[in-house]
């Protein structure tokens, strides 16, 4: 049956969405379970156990495993199986020292295109860390956490670094993941002094202070990792 005349030609070729492939949701969900440490560094997946957790088949949790060794969140060692990939202290070392470089110059822009629509909603989310600090709630700590850096990395206004941040951004939520209650309310004082900066334009001392502000979650984790 041919389109109607008056509809445009681009239109005959525009495709309706499809629903997300059952693989991807599969990932999503193995991915998130890894970053929160329900699945922990180094621990065994086996496919039958995570399929029963999913209320999958199988083929789905194989493929997402597969997609996983390729951004590395899993390791498949042959004649044993796939396992949650343990990060050396290289590889922590340099994801948190870029994530200083990228995170600095976030802070030291945001400071320079503040508004008081956007401080309000940092400090919004400071207050809903320090609650979940306060409740020893440590995975709510962590996703506070990740939304202030991302919301002074959209303050910043520079998409290429956006892009760039959010490349990082899930890595570094577990790396910090493991350090959040050591971290504790010192993290949350820094959270406050970096706002105030940014409230008051002061480019430089934001910068500074998002640069110190990493740097001792990049120490933190490294130091637990020796332990």
């Amino acid at each position: 049956m041919s389109l109607p005349s008056n509809v445009p030609q681009a239109a005959s070729g525009r495709q309706v969405a499809r629903p997300v492939p059952l693989r991807e949701t599969v990932y999503d969900a193995i991915l998130e379970m890894i970053i929160t440490g329900e699945l922990a560094p180094g621990r065994h997946l086996v496919e039958k156990e995570l399929a029963e957790m999913l209320g999958v088949s199988r083929q789905p949790v194989r493929e997402a495993l597969q997609w996983l060794k390729k951004d590395e969140w899993v390791d498949l060692r042959p004649g044993y199986g796939a396992f949650v990939h343990s990060p050396t202290p290289e590889e922590a070392d340099q994801l948190l020292g870029v994530r200083t470089l990228l995170e600095a110059e976030s802070a030291r822009l945001a400071a320079l295109h503040s508004t008081k629509e956007g401080v309000a909603a940092l400090k919004q989310t400071y207050k809903r860390g320090v609650a979940a600090l306060k409740a020893d709630d440590i995975d709510t700590v962590v996703s506070a956490n990740a939304e202030l850096h991302t919301q002074i990395t959209a303050m910043s206004g520079n998409k290429i670094l956006g892009e760039l941040a959010g490349q990082v951004a899930r890595r570094v939520r577990w790396y910090h993941t493991p350090v959040a209650k050591s971290r504790g309310k010192k993290s949350w004082d820094e959270h406050a002094a970096l706002i105030d900066a940014i409230a008051k334009g002061d480019a430089d001392l934001a910068a500074r202070l998002m640069r110190e502000h990493t740097e001792h979650t990049r120490e933190s984790y490294l130091e637990r990792a020796e332990d």
